[in-house]
């Protein structure tokens, strides 16, 4: 009976537990992919294109573009996002506004280049962010633009700028297909195209930042599982 209990309580817990992570959006989803996508070298990613193999794979190189743009540093960009959000009376945070801008890019080794599908780039994009947040009337004229007509000029709002500069490595993972001009890095395989500059312990806490409590619930659930599932094991050993 008591082992029945324990396994039941183990199962619960872990049951829970996914629930709690996959509540955390697609960022839970991008972060599993960084944990378990095979590295490959980039000439391997080249092969696997010219091959149409169909994997999805992980590669790591620096950012190289022949049609950089600077942005206010004068920091060679290769891409930039800007978001515009409005928090509404809920307490949610609304997007209004979506802004990209890229020029071809890719990742490169000492002998070796493989292009990266910038315009599947969406969720999968972890860098860190450069936030700003203040009220609706802070915002330039041409971005308060975006806001909806409903909005006042004393709505919380935050502008938040990601961007990937040719001066840094990056990790990438995604389908090499064979593109128009070469090899590339793609969604595919119903998986997201990802590119982040951070290791992958920094690109995990980045992703999790705004959903602290519930992968600490999601922690304590987890140990509490295995103890369940650990005293089952004991409590069946003992004939209890």
């Amino acid at each position: 009976m008591i082992t029945a209990l324990l396994a039941v309580s183990a199962l619960g817990s872990l049951v829970a537990v996914m629930a709690l992570l996959r509540s955390l959006g697609p960022g839970y989803r991008v972060g599993r992919l960084l944990a378990v996508t095979p590295l490959v070298s980039i000439e391997q990613a080249i092969e696997l294109a010219r091959t149409e193999s169909q994997r999805y794979v992980r590669v790591y190189g620096r950012i190289s573009s022949a049609e950089e743009f600077p942005d206010e540093h004068d920091r060679p960009l290769v891409f930039r996002r800007s978001r515009i959000a409005v928090r509404d009376a809920s307490g949610r945070w609304a997007t209004h506004a979506d802004e990209r801008e890229a020029v071809p890019f890719g990742v490169e080794s000492r002998s070796s280049f493989i292009a990266v599908d910038e315009a599947a780039l969406r969720d999968g994009l972890v860098v860190i962010p450069r936030e700003a947040e203040g009220v609706a009337s802070d915002l330039p004229p041409d971005r308060a633009q975006a806001l909806p007509s409903t909005s006042l000029p004393t709505d919380l709002a935050r502008l938040t700028i990601e961007q990937l500069s040719a001066v840094e490595h990056a990790t990438v993972c995604g389908q090499p297909v064979a593109g128009t001009t070469g090899p590339m890095m793609t969604a595919g395989l119903g998986r997201p195209l990802i590119v982040t500059t951070l290791e992958a312990p920094a690109a995990m806490r980045l992703l999790a930042r705004h959903h602290r409590r519930r992968v600490l619930a999601a922690t304590a659930l987890l140990v509490l599982s295995l103890g369940c599932a650990a005293a089952a094991v004991v409590a069946l050993l003992v004939g209890a």
